[in-house]
């Protein structure tokens, strides 16, 4: 290999590929905190994560018109890239994510009152600590999920080729 030959480089995407994508987990550490929190905090970080989902569809919207450039089709292509993303954000890093968080504490809650005699207090770390412990696990079944889900329904609307990236 010529070492004065140059490697193609990779778009760095800042809503995937730096630490922006970790505000889209905000929610989820907003519902693992709930019991020890305010919940207007708890609001709170599922303003952050929804602000995050919808800066990540608009970017995908302004990369898809500058791709299509003045081809006909181009309002239907960028309202289809906004859309999937929109939609596929909105389920995998906050409704589904943020609803398992809350029931998996939920449960530990009631469960750790059931089960132990410890202080309501240490009870409600402990259920903050098995949230945050959850959520590395959660993302990438529910990602593939939601990933089947659109690609068995609105996917097959717009067509093949059109997913989410």
């Amino acid at each position: 290999m010529d070492p004065t030959e140059e490697k193609p480089t990779k778009t760095v995407d800042i809503y995937r590929d730096t630490w922006v994508r970790f505000l889209g987990y905000a929610n989820e550490v907003g519902e693992a905190f709930r019991a020890l929190v305010p919940v207007g905090l708890v609001w709170g970080s599922y303003a952050v994560a929804t602000t995050y989902v919808t800066a990540d569809a608009v970017d995908k919207g302004k990369k898809a018109a500058v791709a299509h450039g003045d081809k006909p089709g181009k309002t239907a292509r960028v309202a289809v890239a906004v859309v999937d993303t929109f939609v596929w954000q909105a389920l995998a890093s906050v409704i589904i994510p943020g609803f398992t968080i809350n029931r998996v504490c939920a449960m530990s809650l009631y469960l750790l009152g059931k089960t132990t005699k410890w202080p309501l207090p240490v009870r409600k770390w402990t259920t903050t600590a098995i949230g945050l412990s959850t959520i590395p696990f959660i993302i990438t079944p529910i990602d593939r999920s939601v990933d089947f889900l659109l690609d068995s329904s609105l996917r097959k609307v717009y067509g093949e080729g059109e997913k989410h990236e």
